[in-house]
């Protein structure tokens, strides 16, 4: 049998009340120097900010647009990153996806944007462990992952095999605050991911057999080569195989900016400087299904900015016996 796994950061896949009012004398100062605005009413409904930004739902035109993609994709097992919570997720495949994935999985993270990580799938799912409070030795007072890393395994129709284990990754971004050190906030950003990448393959290695059938996707927030990373997916012990590595583009890059190599999922441009390509959205297997790939694809965004999401998703094919 065939199955297509992919992974897609959508972008702040969030559904919110929205509040037409005058809040203002309901601002108080947060302590990351924002403001919060924090509103109950009888239904205990509340409107929360980040960065002082209201946090709003995405708009109905951007959730059509990637349920298009999605379905455009033909996948058997989708892997998201930055989804709010697992009632949105749910409606969205309903709503938006046509019940094509009737399995959805999502487990609470810790960021403090309130983004996750989730699974959707067209096969039953097995067991779902959650490594939100997993710690690392140079830090364990606090939990190690941004958001999670989620761990799900995918079984055949009769429930009766497991197929593959997908560990699914949001690591931490670059992003830093205009009131950060720009130098301090990266190496800090890298540090964090560093520690992550240590952590997530500690967790993997003890979680599977040398020959077992597991895959690692997600938005990594670092290319393939990272050093950073590099403690995951150059681990010996693992033997990961980058799934993605000669993958194909599903239509050519319109923008005129177009990278030597087609293999990129996300596309950065800083004001006066050139833009960055990168694969931040991997995808690689463990050694017993390294010669299973039959194909691998980035479905490639019609605007150079995005269609509805500032990543592209990107899958491959696997054929098991």
């Amino acid at each position: 049998m065939d199955l297509k796994i992919g992974t897609f950061n959508l972008n702040n896949l969030f559904s919110r009340f929205n509040f037409q009012a005058s809040i203002s004398q309901l601002a108080k100062p947060n302590q990351n120097g924002g403001v919060e605005y924090l509103f109950k009413n009888e239904n205990e409904f509340e409107i929360r900010t980040n960065e002082g930004r209201l946090v709003k739902e995405k708009p109905a035109a951007e959730r059509a647009t990637l349920a298009a993609r999605i379905l455009a994709m033909e996948l058997d097992v989708l892997a998201v990153q930055e989804v709010e919570n697992i009632q949105v997720l749910e409606q969205f495949a309903r709503e938006e996806l046509g019940n094509r994935f009737p399995y959805q999985v999502l487990v609470e993270g810790n960021d403090r944007r309130l983004i996750d990580v989730g699974l959707l799938s067209r096969y039953p799912i097995g067991g779902v462990v959650s490594w939100r409070f997993a710690r690392h030795h140079a830090n364990p007072g606090s939990n190690v992952f941004s958001r999670d890393m989620a761990q799900v395994e995918i079984l055949d129709a009769a429930r009766k095999k497991r197929l593959v284990t997908i560990f699914n990754h949001h690591l931490k971004s670059h992003f830093c605050s205009f009131r950060e050190d720009p130098v301090e906030c990266a190496k800090q950003n890298n540090t964090r991911r560093h520690q992550q990448a240590e952590a997530a393959a500690q967790i993997i290695a003890a979680q599977t057999r040398p020959d077992g059938r597991f895959v690692v996707v997600g938005d990594l927030n670092d290319g393939p080569e990272s050093e950073f990373l590099a403690p995951m997916l150059g681990n010996p012990h693992l033997k990961m195989v980058n799934a993605l590595q000669n993958a194909r583009e599903s239509q050519p890059y319109s923008g005129s900016d177009a990278p030597a190599s087609p293999v990129w999922t996300h596309r950065f441009k800083e004001s006066g400087k050139p833009a960055r390509f990168e694969l931040f959205d991997q995808i690689w297997v463990s050694p017993a299904l390294a010669n299973r790939v039959s194909d691998a694809v980035i479905q490639r965004r019609k605007k150079v900015g995005g269609d509805a999401s500032d990543h592209d998703p990107a899958f491959i094919r696997l054929i098991l016996a």
